[in-house]
């Protein structure tokens, strides 16, 4: 594993135009490239709502696109639907129901989720067909390649590539290291396997 100081650093900062949970203020900001149908994406799913419910306010999550089109042919119009319906202020309940979902996302399947959400169905066949947000979801995908992104999915502490497993412990580890000092926030445990380290390769 590379040293902090080798690793790849995020190219482009977060920002006004990202998909974030938690404050600007929190001590550690968690940034993962994903792909809704990558299935070690959909692993880590429930991993990253621990980690965000262990450390509450002391963590930022921010969600990217990072969609593997060759390996997985669902995956770029499930990121341009999330990217519909974020528009319309449910962007996180989207991304919720495509990994919870990542059997059934066929056009049909994100227009049925979309239409639970309360999305409007001609905004969101006409806005996906479009497609309006395609540029959105590519801006994404390469910010994640100049980044260093070779996989599905990766994640950054504070702007520097994350090497090791995706596993809660490991998580939790490497987000307490990268903290501020004298941040209050709490001490997690140490990581004790290696496991959750398998990506959908670009």
């Amino acid at each position: 594993m590379m040293g902090d100081d080798d690793s790849p650093r995020l190219t482009l900062p977060v920002g006004p135009r990202d998909h974030v949970q938690g404050v600007a203020t929190a001590p550690a900001t968690l940034l993962e490239y994903g792909d809704y149908e990558c299935p070690y994406c959909g692993a880590a799913y429930p991993i990253v709502k621990e980690v965000q419910k262990r450390l509450g306010k002391g963590l930022r999550f921010v969600f990217r696109n990072f969609p593997l089109a060759n390996a997985h042919p669902h995956a770029t119009l499930a990121a341009e639907a999330a990217e519909v319906v974020g528009a319309q202020g449910k962007f996180w309940e989207m991304h919720d129901t495509l990994y919870e979902h990542q059997t059934a996302l066929t056009e049909s399947d994100l227009l049925r989720y979309a239409r639970g959400l309360g999305v409007d169905r001609e905004t969101f066949t006409t806005e996906l067909r479009r497609p309006v947000y395609v540029d959105r979801v590519q801006e994404d995908f390469s910010s994640g390649v100049r980044s260093g992104v070779n996989g599905t999915p990766t994640f950054y502490i504070n702007g520097i590539r994350h090497n090791g497993s995706y596993e809660l412990d490991v998580l939790l580890e490497a987000i307490g290291s990268s903290a501020a000092p004298g941040a209050g926030g709490p001490s997690p445990p140490r990581a004790t396997s290696s496991r959750g380290r398998k990506r959908s390769g670009v």
